[in-house]
Formats: structure tokens, sequence, C-alpha cells
């Protein structure tokens, strides 16, 4: 199984706390932790992913943040070395993010305006 991962939510998981947009987003992210933890291929996405499904900012398939958001997928990727719809196994792009994003000091960066930022400090 192959899931789709917005490149953001790379940063997403490693500061997640079990708060969320609602209970049912809040419920699909723990089981996608937990399916991620079995190290399954990902598909990084710059649009709605198998988290998002659950989000009542989904509209159709569609954020209503799009920009925000897509750009912090695009510049995930682009500190990651890694290109939209390319697939890896979720460890090696759990450490990626690790690295070059949130250990270098970059994460507040690249969403520093989102919402939840408080919870990632």
């Amino acid at each position: 199984m192959e899931y789709r991962i917005r490149a953001h939510h790379g940063m997403c998981f490693s500061f997640f706390q079990g708060k969320g947009y609602s209970g049912e987003f809040t419920e699909n992210m723990w089981k996608m932790k937990e399916r991620l933890a079995q190290n399954p291929k990902v598909a990084l996405v710059c649009g709605t992913d198998d988290v998002c499904a659950h989000c009542p900012n989904n509209q159709e398939g569609v954020c209503n943040s799009s920009d925000k958001v897509e750009a912090y997928d695009r510049q995930v990727l682009a500190l990651c070395g890694l290109s939209e719809n390319e697939s890896l196994y979720w460890d090696a792009f759990a450490t990626l993010v690790q690295r070059q994003i949130i250990a270098s000091g970059r994460r507040e960066s690249i969403c520093g305006d989102c919402e939840w930022n408080e919870l990632c400090r």
C-alpha cells in the first residue's frame, strides 16, 4: 500500500499531540501515524492527501488554504532534495525532514504562520 502524503505533513507528524481541526481529523491523524510507523511507501504530493481526507478545510478535494500549504509543501520538497509525486519509504522521508528541516532549525521559516505553530515549538 502506498499513501499520498503532503510534503509538509512530514513536519506535522513530528509534533502531533492529538489536537486537530476536528475529532474526525484527529482520529484519522492517529490512524495515519500508526500506518506510517509500519514504514510504507509514500507518494509526496502538494495537494490534498490521505490526511486531508478527513479535514474540514478540504472542500471537494481542495484545501481552502491551498496557496499557503502548497508553499509549505514545495519548501519541504526543496530542502529535502525531493520532487512532487516522488515515492519513497516513510522512514527515509521522515529522516530527511528531521535532518534537513527540524534539526537544522528551518521549520518555523517554512510554516511559522500556521495556526498550530505553538504546538511545534
